[in-house]
C-alpha cells in the first residue's frame, strides 16, 4: 500500500487508487494519515470538519463519515469490493477516536523523515556529497504542495504549515551544502525563484548573494541586498539583520573569505547563514 500527503492525497492498494471522492471523507482521511498509528480523538475530527461551529448532530454525522470512508476504502473506485486489500480494516475505532494503521515504508511523510535523518548523519560525519544526495532524495518524495486537493480545516492547516516549513528548511539545507560543494552557478536560477516566492526570507537572499558573488556577479549580488532592504523597510519597517549587512559589506570589499572552499575539503553544517568560511566576516562589526 502507498499512502501520501506530500502532494495530492494518495491511497493506493494492489495497484488501485482508493482515495474517496467526497470532500469530507477526503478531509477526514487526510487527518488520519497525518496522524497514522495514533488515535485521533472524536473532538479533533469534529474541530477539523466543522471548525468552531459544529452541528448538534456532529458526532453521529462523524460516525456516518467513518462508515462511508470504510466503504470507500473497501470498494476503491469500483462498485465491487477489493478482496484482499484490507484497506477498510486499516481504519480502527479505538479510545473515543479513530486510528489509521500504516506499516513501515507506506507513508510518504515517513520516507521524507527517513531521508532527513540520513542527511543529518552525513552532515555530522562531514560528508557533504552524501548529505546533498540524501536531501535531494528527501525533497523528491514530495509530489507537489501537501494535500493540494483537500480543503483543510483548522487542524489540517496547522499540519500543512508545519510540513511546508519543513520542506523549505530542507531546501535551505540542500542549498547550503551545494554552496560548499561549489555548485553556486547551478543554484542561481533556483534561488532567484525562491526569493521571489519568499521576499523577506533573509537566508535565501544571503545564499543568492553568495552564489552570485562566487559566479563573478558582484553587482547583482549587491542588487539583491538593496531589494531586500527596500522590501523590509517598506513592508515591515525593519532593516536587514546584522549578519546580512556584514555579508553585504564583505561583497562590497571583495573579501577573500567569500570564495568557495575547495570541494575536496569536508566541512560541517552550521545553522547560522551557514556560509562556511565567512563566519569570520559575519562576526566583524558592521560598517554599513
Amino acid at each position: 500500500m502507498k499512502l501520501g500527503v506530500l502532494g495530492p492525497l494518495l491511497l493506493c492498494a494492489d495497484g488501485a487508487i482508493q482515495v474517496p471522492t467526497a470532500p469530507k471523507q477526503r478531509q477526514l482521511l487526510a487527518l488520519l494519515l497525518l496522524n497514522a498509528n495514533q488515535v485521533v480523538p472524536v473532538s479533533q475530527c469534529i474541530e477539523e470538519l466543522w471548525e468552531y461551529n459544529p452541528p448538534a448532530s456532529a458526532v453521529s454525522t462523524l460516525h456516518t463519515y467513518i462508515m462511508q470512508l470504510r466503504r470507500a476504502l473497501r470498494l476503491g473506485n469500483d462498485s465491487e469490493p477489493k478482496i484482499g486489500t484490507g484497506c477498510a480494516g486499516r481504519l480502527v475505532t479505538r479510545d473515543r477516536g479513530y486510528l489509521f494503521v500504516s506499516r513501515q515504508g507506506e507513508l510518504d511523510v515517513d520516507a521524507f523523515e527517513d531521508r532527513l535523518r540520513e542527511s543529518r548523519q552525513a552532515l555530522s560525519d562531514g560528508d557533504d556529497p552524501a548529505a546533498a544526495m540524501a536531501l535531494r532524495d528527501a525533497l523528491a518524495v514530495w509530489r507537489g504542495p501537501a494535500l493540494v486537493d483537500v480543503q483543510p480545516g483548522p487542524v489540517l492547516r496547522t499540519w500543512l504549515a508545519s510540513l511546508e516549513e519543513s520542506r523549505l528548511s530542507t531546501i535551505e539545507r540542500r542549498i547550503e551544502v551545494d554552496l560548499r560543494l561549489g555548485r553556486h552557478q547551478e543554484l542561481i536560477g533556483e534561488l532567484s525563484a525562491l526569493v521571489e516566492r519568499h521576499p523577506v526570507h533573509e537566508n535565501l537572499h544571503a545564499h543568492l548573494m553568495l552564489a552570485l558573488y562566487r559566479s563573478g556577479r558582484q553587482v547583482h549580488a549587491l542588487e539583491v541586498f538593496t531589494r531586500l532592504r527596500t522590501v523590509l523597510s517598506d513592508e515591515l519597517g525593519l532593516e536587514p539583520s546584522p549578519a546580512l549587512r556584514r555579508l553585504h559589506q564583505a561583497v562590497l570589499s571583495f573579501d577573500p573569505a567569500l570564495e568557495a572552499p575547495p570541494v575536496h575539503v569536508p566541512s560541517r553544517f552550521s545553522i547560522d547563514l551557514d556560509l562556511g568560511r565567512i563566519r569570520r566576516v559575519l562576526s566583524e562589526p558592521c560598517r554599513v
